[in-house]
C-alpha cells in the first residue's frame, strides 16, 4: 500500500510539473508575436540610409516582408546628365542583402566606381537595367530587387532567391556612343 501511495504521489508531482511547464509554452493555436514573420510589404520609406554623397552608406533593413516589386527611391536628386536607356553610368554602389543585412560587396569601399555599359542591355542584373534609368549624376539612388529581377535561384555568390537592397551613386552619365 505505501508503494502505491509513493507511485500515486510520484504521478502527481510529475502531472503537476508538467502543467507548470505547459502554461509557460505558447498556446497551441499559434506562437508568439515576436516570433511571427511580418506580413506587411516593405515600401521604400521602411529602409533607413544614412551617409552623404560619395561616401558608403548605412543601410537599416526593416522588419517587414520583401516586396515581389522592384522598389526605386532616390535619396538626392541629382543635379547633372541622366542615365537613360543605351547610355554608359559611372557609379559607386553598395549592395546589402535584405535576410541577414550584410554587406556583400561595394565599390565604395574598392575606392573604384563601377560602368554599366549600354543601360537597358548591359550585363547586369535586371533591377539594375531598369532601376539606375532616370538617375542623375550626384544623385543617390535606393533600389530593392527582388529575386526575379535579381540573382534568382542561381544566386550567383549571394543566398538564392535573396532581395537585393542597393545604394547607388551616380558619379558620371556618358552619352551612347
Amino acid at each position: 500500500m505505501r508503494n502505491v501511495l509513493l507511485i500515486a504521489s510520484v504521478a502527481l508531482a510529475a502531472t503537476g510539473l508538467a502543467g507548470c511547464a505547459g502554461s509557460a509554452q505558447p498556446s497551441a493555436g499559434g506562437s508568439s508575436p515576436a516570433a511571427a514573420a511580418p506580413t506587411n510589404p516593405c515600401t521604400a520609406d521602411d529602409f533607413k540610409v544614412t551617409g552623404d554623397f560619395g561616401s558608403a552608406p548605412k543601410v537599416e533593413i526593416p522588419s517587414c516582408k520583401p516586396t515581389s516589386e522592384l522598389i526605386i527611391k532616390d535619396l538626392v536628386v541629382g543635379t547633372g546628365a541622366e542615365v537613360t536607356a543605351g547610355t554608359t553610368a559611372t557609379v559607386n554602389y553598395q549592395l546589402t542583402t535584405f535576410s541577414d543585412k550584410k554587406v556583400k560587396d561595394s565599390s565604395f569601399q574598392r575606392g573604384a566606381p563601377f560602368d554599366v555599359e549600354n543601360v537597358g542591355q548591359a550585363p547586369v542584373i535586371d533591377g539594375w537595367n531598369e532601376g539606375i534609368v532616370g538617375l542623375k549624376e550626384k544623385g543617390r539612388r535606393l533600389l530593392i530587387v527582388p529575386p526575379e529581377k535579381g540573382y534568382g535561384p542561381g544566386g550567383q555568390g549571394i543566398k538564392a532567391n535573396e532581395t537585393l537592397v542597393f545604394v547607388i551613386d551616380g558619379v558620371k552619365v556618358t552619352p551612347a556612343a
